[in-house]
């Protein structure tokens, strides 16, 4: 029984929960984060001092990518895109928490800023 499973991995098939990284796969995770940083340090380096993006539109651009690479590094290199759905949700779940009591919390900070005023 244990030769037909190493079997399936053998022939790389690999779907799911057990599916590995290959070198051409982290080749191209590779690439995808080097592209991305090659972006932010244009954007750092050339357009925000050139004048040609203001520093209040870089500053969104550096965190939507920052969060495009943090995906790709923890999808990839830490296999939690390979992983089981229940693990995915446990980890996204209390992050969207994370932000909606951030939300709540900054909603609620200008309202006493509000009444001292």
């Amino acid at each position: 029984m244990s030769s037909e499973i190493v079997d399936v991995h053998a022939e790389g098939e690999g779907h799911g929960e057990h599916e590995t990284m290959t070198r051409k796969k982290i080749w191209n995770v590779f690439f995808v984060l080097l592209g991305i940083t090659t972006v932010e340090f244009i954007i750092a380096l050339y357009l925000v001092p050139k004048g040609i993006m203001p520093g209040h539109i870089a500053n969104p651009v550096y965190i939507v990518l920052t969060l495009f690479k943090a995906f790709y590094i923890v999808a990839y290199f830490m296999h939690l895109k390979f992983e089981k759905m229940g693990l995915v949700l446990a980890i996204i779940v209390p992050i969207l928490f994370i932000i909606g009591l951030i939300l709540v919390l900054t909603n609620e900070s200008h309202h006493w800023i509000d009444l001292r005023g």
